[in-house]
Parts: structure tokens; C-alpha cells; sequence
């Protein structure tokens, strides 16, 4: 099926609501001329119309720039609901729930760290658990699991891993309130207790990178980043809990679904009321399971930080900020003119709050919440701030460059070894839980993030602050 599209202004798109029948609202494609064609034919499309069918949809069915093909909502997706006949789906979510990406920002220049990198790779490939399967840095069991559901960041600062002055620098503080860890089940809690600390596989990564651009200098300043200065971004989720959160729950209200008379397009996109038993034990498992991937970056984080303080002594890793892309939170929003509470469900996209919104921390009330977008393995990644055109889209914005290719389908066309190879000629130092993530994840598979970020910037959603370029990376 040919999802009717029109061109809006040259970063937005609109599928009209009269392009499938069903849609209760129109479909919002921030998408620029290269963009839209490389997802034209693209089931993506359809999915974005599929979101505009569940009851209580407000605005739009957004579709970020990096939009492409998932579960049930396209990644890249953005829907808000209303708290009044709105509905809850973990398709709206994802697998990862609170997958997130955190940059820590050194003093370091380039210069002093190369002569150490290949040793200090090594070191942090060692320490930090990665790929299928990996066990974390502890062991949680019982209550000591349930008081990670409940106190995410918070409770890794208690236990050593990090500074207390960390949390103001993540997203929600580090925790979500409404979390309810009697509502993910033990097969759930089975498989997270030995993997607090761990990368995971796939996608995730730790990279070692150089401050390359700076697009705004004052912000920059503000954000400690100079050109030629060395980060260190962290890209992870949370692993086997997070993932059983969301099978356990597709399974409920996909019995459910019916029940309550709502007719979906795809089953995928199974739901429940917000107002529901089964939706409100859905939102406290997810909060419970976000708790838990803030609680993995933050002991990742704490790790990284005494691994480069064996090679540097005295130096500082300074955390900028931790932030979620796969959540549904409830937030109050201006709609049509009126305040109201929305449930808004970002899958592959992120937060993106202006200067001056409460929800910041007070640190970023006048620069606006630091907004990171990881590249592809050996591309660039940026740092950007949130803007006030963001409101558009209930202060969104996208999450990376956003896949081209399926990992089936990179393997099929790029060789692991030849991708190693490729990025130690480029000078990017590389090591792997599992080689074959290599090929899954070679930058060919993916958009070309420059564009990606060009869109976002141009479309009011985030304003470029800097670039930064990979010295290594340790893909899980």
C-alpha cells in the first residue's frame, strides 16, 4: 500500500488523515528531500499511519528524522495521549525500555590521550561486561533487585557507583516515582539480576570520542566542551529486564485489547486504557524497568570514571547528561490553547526541553536540556540543546541516525573483519563483545546523521551545540 504523502515546508511532510481510513489525526514526517526518499517505500509509513488510529491521540503521529521500521510504532515515533481516552502501548516504548545514551565530558586533550589510548581501551573492555548474555559488575537479588526498580540512579549513587552530584545532571533525576517493581514479573527480575553494569549487545556501545566542532560557543562553554577535547558516550538500555517488561505486557493486553473495545490496525500495537488495571500496571513495570537502565548507565559511568583515573590522575569526567529514548511518561502540555496531561510515548526519540522550562534541572534552566545524538559506529555523534519549537511535538526530538538497513540485511553486504578494518584505517581503535555486531552495525547501514541532525536544527526542534568524532569504540 502507497501511503499518500505532501510536502509541508522542506523539513516537514504531512500524511493527511484521509490516507488510510481510521486515522484519527494527520502523520508528522520531519523529513527533508534525501530523508523522505530513502524511506518513500518504506513500511515505516504505514506505521506511522497505524499510530494515527489509537484512541486519544492528540496533534499528530510524529515521525523523527531518523525514522525507521519497528515493533508495532515506527522507531523515530512520537504519539501523545490523552489522560482522558488515551491509551497506553508497549509497542509506543519498545524491547529496551529507557534505552538511553549519557556523554561524560573530560579536560583532556586529544594529544595526551593517544599516546595511552590502546591500553586504556583494552582496560575499559575488561571492565565494563559486554555482549549477549554479559553479567554485570553486581549481583542483585531479592529485595536488593526491588530497591533498584524503585531507586534507579539514586540507588547506584548509594551503592558507590557515582557522586550524588550525577543525578541532577540525569534525566528525572535518575528515577522515576511512579515505578512498581510488583508489577514485573520474576522471569523479569530472573533475568536483570546479574546484569546491572553491562553494556548488552547490539546497537549499544561505549565510545571514546574528540570534541571536533563547535556550532555554538557560548553553549559550548556552558556544556565544558572545547574542540579537541576527549568524552566518552554510553549507549545502553535495560538488557533482559526491560525486554521481559515488554514481552510479559504485549502478551496481557494483547488479551485484553478487545475488551475494552478498541480496534487496532496491527496487533503489534496492542493497548490499554490509561485509566485501565492493565494499563496502569503496564506504566509502574516500565517506570520500575527504567529505574533499572538508569541504574546500568550510572554504574557503567562510575566504572569508565576509574578506569581513566588509573591512567590520568587528578583528571575529571564530568557527567553532561543522561537521557532516555525509549519511554512513555505522563507530562502536562498546552493542547489547542489548554493545559492537560498527556501520555507521551517516545520510541527512538528523546526529550528536547527549552530554556526555561521547569522540568529542567537548574543547571540547564537558561541553556535548555542538553540533547545527545549518537552517529552510526565511526561517524560523528552531536550535542545539541532543546529549543522552544519543539513544542510542536510535545518537546521531541530524534535519538540517532536511524537505520537503513536491517541487521539482516548488513550482514548480508558487510563483512565484520573488513568493517574492523575500515575503521582502524580511519584511526578508530575498535573491540567487540561479538564480531558480528560489527557487520549489524556498520555505518553503511545507517542515515547519514549530519542530515538527520541538519533537520532537527532546521525544523525549530534542538539547535547544534557540537560534533564530536570517534577516537574507539567498544561495541557489546
Amino acid at each position: 500500500m502507497s501511503i499518500q504523502v505532501e510536502r509541508k515546508d522542506p523539513v516537514r511532510c504531512l500524511i493527511p488523515q484521509t490516507a488510510m481510513e481510521g486515522m484519527r489525526v494527520p502523520g508528522l514526517l520531519y523529513a527533508d528531500g534525501r530523508i523522505l526518499s530513502e524511506v518513500r517505500d518504506d513500511p515505516v509509513l504505514q506505521q506511522v499511519t497505524n499510530v494515527a488510529c489509537l484512541p486519544g491521540i492528540a496533534g499528530f503521529s510524529f515521525a523523527m528524522p531518523d525514522m525507521h521500521w519497528g515493533y508495532g510504532f515506527p522507531i523515530g515515533g512520537v504519539a501523545a495521549f490523552s489522560s482522558e481516552g488515551g491509551v497506553i502501548s508497549p509497542g509506543g516504548v519498545g524491547y529496551d525500555i529507557s534505552c538511553g545514551v549519557r556523554l561524560h565530558v573530560s579536560r583532556l586533550a586529544e594529544e595526551r590521550v593517544q599516546p595511552e589510548l590502546n591500553g586504556l581501551l583494552d582496560a575499559l573492555f575488561a571492565t565494563i561486561p559486554c555482549g549477549v548474555g554479559s553479567e554485570g559488575l553486581t549481583s542483585l537479588k531479592g529485595s536488593r533487585l526491588d530497591a533498584v526498580l524503585k531507586g534507579g540512579a539514586a540507588w547506584a549513587v548509594r551503592n558507590g557507583f557515582g557522586e550524588k552530584s550525577d543525578l541532577e545532571r540525569i534525566e528525572h533525576g535518575g528515577c522515576l516515582e511512579g515505578a512498581d517493581p510488583d508489577e514485573v514479573s520474576g522471569r523479569a527480575k530472573e533475568r536483570g539480576q546479574s546484569q546491572l553494569g553491562s553494556l548488552g549487545s547490539g546497537n549499544h556501545f561505549l565510545e571514546i570520542q574528540r570534541v571536533d566542532e563547535i556550532f555554538d560557543r557560548s553553549l559550548a562553554t556552558s556544556f565544558g566542551l572545547e574542540v579537541g577535547r576527549v568524552t566518552v558516550m554510553i549507549h545502553c538500555g535495560s538488557r533482559g529486564l526491560g525486554h521481559q517488561v515488554c514481552d510479559d505486557f504485549l502478551k496481557t493486553l494483547s488479551r485484553s485489547v478487545s475488551r475494552y473495545g478498541i480496534r487496532i490496525p496491527d496487533r503489534q500495537l496492542a493497548c490499554a486504557p490509561l485509566d485501565s488495571a492493565e494499563g496502569k500496571a503496564y506504566l509502574g513495570a516500565m517506570q520500575a524497568a527504567a529505574n533499572f537502565a538508569m541504574a546500568n548507565r550510572q554504574a557503567i559511568g562510575s566504572r569508565v570514571r576509574e578506569v581513566f583515573s588509573r591512567f590520568f590522575p587528578g583528571e575529571s569526567l564530568d557527567l553532561l547528561y543522561d537521557v532516555s529514548h525509549n519511554l512513555a511518561l505522563m507530562e502536562k502540555h498546552s493542547y489547542e490553547g489548554k493545559p492537560g496531561w498527556f501520555c507521551v510515548h517516545r520510541k527512538g526519540a528523546t526529550r528536547a526541553l527549552p530554556p526555561g522550562d521547569p522540568k529542567l534541572p537548574r543547571i540547564y534552566s537558561k541553556t535548555g536540556q542538553p540533547v545527545i545524538i549518537p552517529g552510526s559506529m565511526g561517524t560523528a555523534s552531536y550535542v545539541l540543546a532543546g529549543a522552544a519549537g519543539a513544542a510542536e511535538c510535545f518537546f521531541s526530538t530524534c535519538h540517532g541516525a536511524g537505520r537503513l538497513k536491517s541487521r539482516s540485511a548488513a550482514l548480508k553486504v558487510l563483512d565484520s573483519k573488513g568493517v574492523s578494518a575500515a575503521l582502524e584505517a580511519k584511526g578508530i581503535l575498535v573491540r567487540a563483545g561479538d564480531l558480528r555486531t560489527l557487520g549489524e552495525e556498520a555505518p553503511e547501514a545507517y542515515k547519514d546523521v549530519d542530515i538527520v541532525v541538519d533537520v532537527v536544527e532546521r525544523a525549530g526542534l534542538s539547535r547544534k551545540v557540537a560534533r564530536l568524532t570517534p577516537l574507539a569504540v567498544i561495541k557489546g
